[in-house]
Parts: C-alpha cells; structure tokens; sequence
C-alpha cells in the first residue's frame, strides 16, 4: 500500500526538522532559535503572539526562547508604542550578522533534500507546496475565528 500525501509530507516535515536541527546546532544555535531567526528576518518588528504562531509554540516556551535568545544578544524586545503590554521583537546587529550564516549553512542541506529534481521539478514543487500551505490556511480560518 503507497503511503498517503499526508503521511509523506508530515514525515518529511519530521525528517526535515532534524535534519535542520542538526545542521544549526553546529552554528551554535537551537532548531526553535534558528527558526525564529529566520522568520525575524522575514517579518522584524511583530508582536511575540505573531511568533509564538509562526513557530507553533506556546506564548510560554516563546516568551523563555526569547529570554535565552536576549541574553545571547540576538534579538530585543521593544514595548509595542500601540499596546504598553505588548512586546515587539527585533534583531540585533549580532542577529542580523547571523542570518547569511544560517541561510548558507542550511542551503546544502535544502540541495540534497532536492537531488535528483530538474529546476523546473523544483519550481512546481514550491508552487504546489504554497498551494497546500493556501489550503491549510483555509482549512484552518474557522478554527481560528473561533479560537483565536
């Protein structure tokens, strides 16, 4: 019996997670750290609710990522100038610098996960994978009126 669409993307979500895991570790930082860097590169400056979602943590375990990651002189936290009690997270300079670092580190690990996949394969894939994620999101959107 083939394995379902669902079962091959989440266990390659899964086998991807380590994979990238393991590749940052050796730049000194933690998987959920390195992801967080990454996602303030694309979107600086949201409140610690936007990253505890992006990340799929709790407020919690963010709010002590954040803690660790401020110690370490990679992000700060900045009062939100609309709501006194909320926090807006930023890159340090030190963060910043961190960033080329992470993007190529993880790239041949991103070329092997595609060996074999002509470039054109690997634009549709991205295309379809966007897809899914549009689908999801829509999926989702009732969940989070309500619970959200």
């Amino acid at each position: 019996m083939t394995p379902s669409i669902a079962y091959l993307l989440s266990d390659s979500a899964r086998l991807l997670r380590r994979a990238f895991d393991m590749r940052v570790r050796a730049m000194g930082v933690t998987g959920p750290q390195a992801r967080l860097l990454l996602v303030l590169g694309l979107h600086e400056g949201q409140n610690q609710g936007f990253y505890a979602e992006q990340l799929d943590v709790e407020a919690i375990t963010l709010g002590r990522m954040l803690d660790r990651m401020e110690e370490a002189a990679l992000i700060e936290r900045r009062r939100d100038p609309a709501d006194r009690r909320a926090w807006r997270v930023h890159l340090t300079p030190a963060g910043h610098a961190l960033l080329p670092e992470l993007r190529e580190g993880i790239t041949p690990m991103v070329d092997a996960m595609l060996a074999g996949f002509a470039d054109s394969d690997r634009a549709r894939l991205g295309l379809l994978l966007e897809q899914v994620r549009t689908n999801l999101n829509t999926i989702l959107e009732p969940e989070v009126a309500t619970h959200g």
